[in-house]
């Protein structure tokens, strides 16, 4: 398949080091002098001799090959579909003096990866104390061109690279530690990875993990969260079904027998149905007064306390369900 006429490096006369230019001896150039390709990708080079002293000119290589071409000064090698993480195509050329030189064409197969994720044991934690945040990268290639970048609002934190030579894809981690600050309550942490193969901007797009918020409870905090806590379990304790539907029960008994009757209200009923309906009143926004501090507890704190709070949400619409056959 290879080229008779190419002779090993060992064996050459006039050869420049890999991936330099050529000297003038063996005045070879490439364009693109380096290729970065995506796995099943294709691409193609152009090699030529700025000398016309030649008896021919090929590219040896395991994948795409090209023997020996007599009577030109330019080759063209390409691929349509790269199969392997390595490839070292070299483009050669035999001189009328007998002397052969070569010229290595740089090629770096790369793969985005798979998924950008992030993991932390627990997104509470206490003013002063130390955290970690791990970001996972999975399935990269080339892991030496990886970088991770690790973002705190619009502030990168910290970057990260890696001393692997496998040319194959590996996966990654990347683990970020911080002290926890009042001002980081609530802030939003992510990391991004990144292939350092081209100039600028260009390239496939970073590749980014959802977003952590962090939740930093100082002493304050603390407290907040028990007296949250415990003005739900209150709530669902003073304002049950039991009590509201008694309250609910009484007002209704007053205002269909007393006050929606023909027979004269005396102002000793009046009152007691003024109060009932104005302590009905009270209660129910309690209710939702409750209702309002456990959702944010749990949305907050991701506690969970729904299974305490459904008693008291529900309970006025509960009691008023029960209470209408009976005053109809």
């Amino acid at each position: 398949m290879y080229a008779s006429l190419f002779v090993p490096y060992a064996k050459l006369k006039s050869t420049s080091s890999l991936g330099n230019p050529a000297s003038a001896s063996c005045p070879l150039q490439i364009s693109p002098p380096r290729v970065v390709v995506r796995l099943e990708g294709s691409f193609s080079a152009n090699c030529t001799s700025l000398s016309d002293q030649i008896d021919g000119m090929g590219w040896e290589s395991p994948y795409g090959g090209l023997d020996l071409t007599q009577g030109v000064t330019s080759l063209l090698f390409s691929i349509d579909s790269v199969p392997v993480w390595e490839l070292e195509p070299m483009c050669y050329v035999n001189l009328h003096d007998g002397d052969q030189c070569v010229k290595l064409l740089p090629v770096t197969v790369y793969k985005m990866p798979d998924s950008v994720s992030l993991r932390q044991n627990s997104t509470t934690v206490k003013e002063g104390e130390q955290f970690a945040i791990q970001c996972d990268i999975v399935n990269v290639a080339p892991a030496r061109n990886l970088s991770v970048l690790w973002h705190k609002g619009n502030k990168i934190l910290n970057s990260e690279t890696f001393d692997d030579s496998s040319p194959s894809p590996v996966s990654k981690s990347s683990v970020l530690t911080l002290t926890a600050h009042g001002d980081d309550d609530g802030a939003e942490i992510w990391c991004e990875a990144k292939l350092n193969l081209w100039p600028g901007e260009q390239g496939p797009a970073m590749m980014r993990s959802k977003s952590h918020s962090v939740t930093v409870l100082s002493e304050f905090s603390s407290l907040v969260i028990v007296f949250s806590f415990l003005e739900v379990f209150l709530c669902s304790s003073l304002y049950s079904d039991t009590f509201i539907t008694f309250l609910i029960s009484l007002y209704f008994f007053y205002c269909h027998n007393i006050l929606c009757c023909d027979s004269p209200l005396s102002s000793r009923h009046g009152t007691t149905a003024g109060i009932l309906i104005v302590l009905v009143f009270v209660l129910g926004m309690c209710s939702l007064l409750c209702l309002y501090i456990t959702l944010e507890t749990m949305a907050r704190f991701r506690h969970t306390l729904m299974s305490i709070k459904l008693f008291t949400s529900h309970s006025l619409h509960f009691s008023l369900l029960l209470i209408v056959p009976v005053t109809q």
